[in-house]
């Protein structure tokens, strides 16, 4: 029966990390094959991988290379293949214990224990009292996007060099926790944490997390007096009494920067060097987009794809498909994800050979959904 099956192909390079792929559905089965460890042989390549929902999430089948290196068989049992369902509210992966955080721009965060975050994964962090008068509570519950440096480290796009911030060290009284979102693009492009404004004839704007903004977008501003540069709030309006002050991103720079066409010179310069008295109930400032449809988006040309689905851009430079059909990017995206994941586990007995392959591995995969499962 195929009347209700669905099926997915499609590729990807490997960064050597856990890959996510997002789906209209959720697979019960998938299975890939790595072209470049299957073109070019060699011990602890795994050319070929297949899951079925039967066989338990985090698990997998594989072939390897062994020495020689000849094809063989194993299993993976955990860090496989698994699926995913964001569902409609943020959730988080385990809780880990921070031991320490620097004084520094960006700031560098060290872990107890292995973190087994990848760059551009999204945290959230908590319990930042180096004492009770002291530590980084201005950055406590801000989505940070991270960059990995280590097993046990990675920095964030923040500025915690100032006067108003004490290092987190392992005495802290708060104890000190960070935890992964899972899925931190639910909605897009959401309202994006601000970390720094730079002034000028236009405004560019630096954000905590990814911002997935495009050219054209329509967007507002919300930040609290304690942050200084109010005079970029959409509210009040003292050109148009009544109507909110509204600004366009004119230029995309990364990730985390955008230019927006404000003339800024004028204005009071942004500082987050806000006291630790100060930070505890204070909103954080935020860049939103605002409107319905407007001129964000792919551009439609001769040769481009009509309507494509609206894109994420997590980090670096690399467009991240959402689930939706063809559709005019808006002010929001609803991104509620599912799909699967390939781990980078090992099979059991050989700790060097990684799923999901090495770096730049080009890997091709197909997901299903069947009809019915027969019970034996």
């Amino acid at each position: 029966m195929t009347e209700y099956s669905r099926m997915a192909k499609g590729r990807f390079v490997s960064t050597g990390g856990i890959k996510v792929i997002n789906l209209p559905f959720q697979p019960d089965s998938v299975e890939f094959w790595n072209f470049s460890a299957a073109g070019t042989p060699a011990q602890n390549g795994v050319p070929y991988a297949y899951w079925d929902s039967l066989m338990g999430q985090g698990t997998a089948s594989a072939q390897y290379f062994n020495a020689t290196p000849v094809l063989s068989t194993g299993n993976v049992t955990s860090g496989g293949i698994s699926t995913f369902s964001a569902g409609q509210l943020l959730q988080f992966g385990p809780t880990l214990v921070v031991s320490d955080i620097t004084k520094a721009s960006p700031a560098s965060v060290t872990t107890t224990t292995a973190h087994n975050l990848v760059s551009g994964d999204v945290v959230i962090l908590e319990g930042l009292f180096e004492t009770s008068t002291t530590g980084m509570p201005q950055i406590a519950g801000i989505p940070f996007t991270v960059t990995v440096t280590s097993t046990t480290a990675f920095t964030i796009p923040w500025n915690t060099n100032q006067s108003n911030y004490t290092v987190i060290s392992g005495a802290a009284t708060g104890t000190p926790r960070v935890k992964k979102v899972l899925y931190p693009a639910i909605y897009f492009p959401g309202t994006t944490v601000i970390s720094n404004i730079t002034l000028g004839a236009t405004t560019t704007v630096d954000t905590a997390s990814a911002h997935n903004f495009r050219v054209g977008q329509e967007v507002a501003f919300r930040i609290p007096q304690q942050y200084s540069t109010v005079e970029l709030n959409s509210l009040p309006n003292n050109l148009t009494p009544g109507a909110p002050a509204y600004g366009y991103v004119i230029a995309v720079t990364d990730y985390n920067t955008v230019v927006v066409n404000i003339d800024s010179s004028s204005y009071t310069a942004f500082t987050n060097n806000v006291s630790v008295d100060n930070s505890v109930g204070l909103s954080f400032p935020q860049i939103v987009a605002v409107g319905d449809v407007n001129t964000g988006g792919t551009q439609i040309s001769a040769n481009s794809v009509l309507y494509p689905p609206p894109q994420s851009n997590p980090i670096g430079t690399v467009d991240v498909n959402t689930i939706n059909g063809p559709a005019i990017r808006g002010a929001f995206v609803n991104n509620t994800s599912q799909g699967f994941i390939i781990g980078n586990g090992s099979l059991t007995g050989l700790a060097s050979t990684v799923l999901v392959g090495a770096n730049t591995n080009v890997i091709y995969w197909r997901a299903y959904l069947c009809d019915q499962s027969i019970p034996s």
